[in-house]
C-alpha cells in the first residue's frame, strides 16, 4: 500500500520542528562549555597566572610553559574544562610547583603574558593559599611522628629537588626516607621556607638578598584534652600556593590542600622584596 503523500503545510511543519531541534542542539553544545566554569571547576594555575577571566582570554594554548617545567607539573586541561580546554594547570597532589627552576621558566617562556612577566622571584607569585582542610588527619595535631617514605605504597613519581642531594636536579618523592619525632613534612619542604632558612642563615638563593621571601607556615604547639603536645600547621603571609605541602603529606586524603586564587594577576602580588627583607625574615623566626 502507497504511503500517504505530504501536504505542503505538512512539509512545513516537520521543517520547522527540524530547525528547532537543530538549533537546541547547537546551542546546547555552545553552551556546555560554561557548565565547567559554572561549576566552579577552578584551576591551579601556573605561577605569574593573571586572574581567571583575563587568563583564559589571553592563553593561547601553545604549552611552552608545560615543555620547560622542570618537575613537570604544569598539564593541559582536556574537554572536561569546557572553555578551558587546552589551558594550563597544576594538579599538586600529583606534582606541585617546587620552584626548581629560580628564573620561574614558565613566566619566561610564556609568549603572550598570561603568565605575567611583572614578576622576578617565587615569593611573588599567588597561586593561592594552603589550608588545614582535615585537622583530624593531620599528624602533628595528632601528635605523631612520621617515619618512613611518603607517599610510599602508591603508583607515585612525584619528584622534588631536595638540596643536601641535588642543587638542581630534583629526585623521586618516594626515594626520600624521613624519621620525624613530630610530623612537620609541610613545613620542612616548602620552597619558601628552604629559601628563608638559606636567608637566616646568610645564604640567599644564588646570593640575591632579593630572594629572601617572608615566612609561608609554621608549627604551632597546642595541647590536646589529655595533655599529649600537638602541633598544628599555621599558613603565613609568605604562603604562595605552590602545593608542595599538598603534595608531600603523607595522609590520604591530604590533611592540607591548596585554595585556589583566581583573582590572582597584575598588581595584585602579596610580597615585593626590599632592602629590610633579611632583617624582616630573622625577626619572623
Amino acid at each position: 500500500m502507497a504511503k500517504p503523500r505530504l501536504t505542503r503545510q505538512q512539509k512545513a511543519r516537520r521543517q520547522f520542528l527540524s530547525s528547532i531541534g537543530y538549533t537546541a542542539a547547537i546551542t546546547g553544545v555552545a553552551l556546555a562549555g560554561y557548565i565547567p566554569v559554572m561549576a566552579g571547576n577552578n584551576r591551579l594555575r601556573p605561577p605569574g597566572a593573571l586572574a581567571e577571566k583575563e587568563f583564559l582570554s589571553s592563553c593561547i594554548k601553545c604549552g611552552q610553559c608545560v615543555q620547560v617545567c622542570p618537575v613537570e607539573a604544569i598539564k593541559l586541561a582536556d574537554i572536561t574544562d569546557g572553555f578551558g580546554i587546552g589551558s594550563p594547570y597544576i594538579d599538586a597532589r600529583k606534582q606541585a610547583c617546587d620552584f626548581s627552576c629560580d628564573g620561574l621558566q614558565c613566566v619566561l617562556a610564556c609568549p603572550t603574558g598570561s603568565l605575567t612577566h611583572n614578576i622576578d622571584y617565587p615569593a611573588q607569585t599567588n597561586m593561592g593559599v594552603a589550608k588545614l582542610k582535615i585537622p583530624k588527619l593531620c599528624l602533628a595535631v595528632q601528635g605523631q611522628g612520621f617515619k618512613g617514605k611518603t607517599r610510599s605504597g602508591e603508583d607515585y613519581n612525584g619528584i622534588l629537588r631536595f638540596q643536601e642531594v641535588s642543587r638542581w636536579d630534583p629526585v623521586p618523592l618516594a626515594d626520600q626516607e624521613f624519621d620525624l619525632e613530630i610530623c612537620d613534612l609541610c613545613v620542612r619542604l616548602c620552597p619558601i621556607e628552604i629559601r628563608a632558612n638559606q636567608c637566616d642563615e646568610g645564604k640567599p638563593p644564588a646570593g640575591d638578598e632579593s630572594q629572601c621571601p617572608p615566612r609561608a607556615i609554621r608549627l604551632v604547639e597546642f595541647k590536646g584534652n589529655n595533655g599529649v603536645k600537638r602541633m598544628k600547621p599555621e599558613i603565613l603571609d609568605g604562603c604562595v600556593g605552590c602545593g608542595v605541602c599538598e603534595m608531600v603529606c603523607p595522609t590520604n586524603p591530604s590533611a592540607i590542600v591548596i585554595e585556589i586564587n583566581t583573582e590572582r594577576g597584575l598588581g595584585k602580588n602579596k610580597w615585593m622584596p626590599d632592602a629590610s627583607m633579611v632583617k624582616t625574615v630573622k625577626e619572623l623566626k
